[in-house]
């Protein structure tokens, strides 16, 4: 589909001003199950965002799809936080992984650390183990809850609140697109969510342990991830997707 009038019948220019509208992030969640109609997932990396979201989502008992992306390559904390994520509300988080032939002949041909060897290598890495099991995650969704926000990063200040992704064939709606962090931290703070211990030491962006490291002071939130690399639009797939936008009140 090349543009949003191609897209099916999904109301993303009303539900992207109803979230424009509404305060309480749990109100969002069930603006979205309201307005969406088929199956809506949520993809949590188990970062701050979404632990907020999460908790949201169960919060507000909206009927959603969560799962996470196991790429083989995760912080042992990160782990932690999910067996404890799923201990303190009571749920089983499904987990996908990668497919382990397309693992092994990544790995025979770049090597265990083939990430570094060029951009194109680690985007390689990222494809095998992130891009093809979300897709896999989101095949017959409706729609694909995210934590994203525009204070991320430059490359995301013009978020909307939703959008129609022409690549995935859903909508892709991002309910704190517009919290600071201090929002961020002050509604984890509030509801007792458990968060990665990760990010007390420095790490406010959690992605696989070989290329994430701690900031220092006064560096971008995701100046820790792929920092071998250029500094501009650093991405690993999972977002970086064609959007259509246009009329959507962001």
């Amino acid at each position: 589909m090349d543009s949003a009038a191609d897209a099916p019948e999904h109301p993303v220019g009303h539900l992207a001003t109803a979230l424009s509208h509404l305060k309480l992030l749990e109100g969002r969640i069930r603006a979205i199950a309201g307005n969406v109609g088929g199956r809506i997932v949520f993809s949590t990396s188990l970062g701050l965002e979404d632990q907020a979201v999460l908790h949201a989502i169960l919060a507000s008992g909206a009927d959603v799809d969560v799962f996470t992306l196991d790429t083989g390559r995760h912080f042992p904390e990160t782990l932690d936080t999910l067996a404890r994520t799923e201990q303190r509300y009571g749920v089983r988080i499904r987990v996908l992984g990668p497919d382990a032939d397309e693992t092994e002949a990544l790995v025979t041909r770049d090597g265990i650390a083939g990430f570094r060897i060029s951009l194109g290598a680690r985007l390689a890495c990222c494809d095998v183990r992130k891009v093809r099991p979300l897709r896999r995650g989101l095949k017959d969704a409706a729609a694909w809850i995210t934590g994203l926000r525009r204070a991320q990063s430059a490359g995301r200040a013009h978020l909307p609140f939703a959008a129609w992704d022409r690549d995935y064939g859903l909508v892709k709606v991002n309910p704190i697109a517009d919290w600071t962090t201090e929002q961020l931290n002050s509604y984890i703070a509030a509801n007792d969510v458990p968060v990665n211990p990760l990010h007390r030491r420095g790490f406010p962006s959690i992605g696989c342990q070989p290329c994430t490291r701690a900031i220092q002071p006064g560096e971008d939130i995701r100046a820790g991830r792929w920092w071998w690399e250029n500094e501009d639009g650093k991405e690993c797939g999972l977002h970086k997707r064609p959007l259509e936008a246009a009329g959507v009140s962001a």
